[in-house]
């Protein structure tokens, strides 16, 4: 009898033991939204606590340590293969007491255009133990249409390449993005940009430009419309810069008051009461 109590109890330390240096060590991750437009990057944080004796070493030749992101389907829980080359965060040193926050892009290491629910969990590798951060869910949505465009290229006679303009709720406010992706020679799909918030009141448009200009122009607020500038070439589709560009009809009105201002007013023509012309 006391010897199996001296085991269990030898069993409980172990497990104390076990447990204590694992909470030693933490990661979690948080996301930007809770739903993207297929073809998003999709940007998270990592946090990685250390309150353990050990010196943590992620990217560097003289450490195994390793830090990535697992996803799954999340109605099935099939892991998804990691179709990367790059590291999933900057390479860092963690020293005992302290922690660190990195960013990750989980587009960028997983095929992630089929519109579902996933979930994505962080793991740090250290010292051949594995570290995991909870799961996190998020939904890739399709978002829905409000126009399209279609590219050719006189370089490239077999190669078209197709812009959709979409919006979906980001928050609490409608947001536009641009997606593009390519048939013929080469297929691929690009990667989607939010453009920012989207008042409906004027349909956005797309305008492709001989040299591979490519155009949007969406209504951003009341009074502005946005523009955004890409260089759409066979191989390349790089965003360039994007403004604000006050609307012309407001502008004009906003103009005309600004001169009622500083003129003062106009004052009404002073005329006999029995006159009516």
């Amino acid at each position: 009898m006391i010897k199996r109590l001296l085991a269990l109890a030898a069993m409980c330390g172990l497990c104390c033991e076990t447990f204590a240096a694992a909470s030693e060590i933490s990661v979690s991750m948080k996301l930007d939204a809770i739903d993207y437009v297929a073809g998003e990057r999709i940007r998270g944080v990592i946090e990685v606590k250390n309150v353990s004796p050990a010196r943590l070493s992620v990217g560097y030749p003289d450490k195994q340590d390793a830090l990535f992101v697992e996803v799954y389907v999340s109605s099935t829980m099939e892991q998804l293969e990691d179709v990367g080359t790059a590291p999933y965060t900057a390479k860092f040193r963690l020293y005992p007491n302290k922690s660190r926050k990195l960013e990750v892009f989980l587009g960028d290491h997983y095929a992630l255009a089929v519109a579902r629910r996933y979930l994505a969990r962080p793991v740090l590798v250290h010292a051949g133990m594995r570290y995991e951060g909870q799961y996190v869910a998020f939904d890739v949505v399709p978002g829905m249409e409000l126009t399209s465009a279609v590219q050719t290229f006189a370089n490239k006679p077999g190669l078209t390449r197709e812009f959709s303009l979409v919006h979906w709720s980001r928050g609490s406010r409608e947001h536009v993005f641009l997606t593009a992706h390519d048939e013929g020679d080469a297929e691929r799909r690009w990667e989607t940009r939010d453009l920012g918030v989207l008042m409906k009141i004027t349909k956005p448009v797309i305008s492709i430009l001989p040299g591979g200009k490519v155009i949007v122009l969406h209504r951003f607020g009341p009074d502005y419309f946005m523009r955004s500038e890409f260089w759409s070439l066979p191989g390349a589709l790089e965003f360039m810069k994007n403004e604000l560009i006050e609307d012309p009809e407001t502008a004009g009105q906003t103009r005309v008051k600004q001169l009622y201002d500083e003129s003062g007013g106009v004052r009404p023509v002073e005329r006999p009461w029995w006159k009516f012309w």
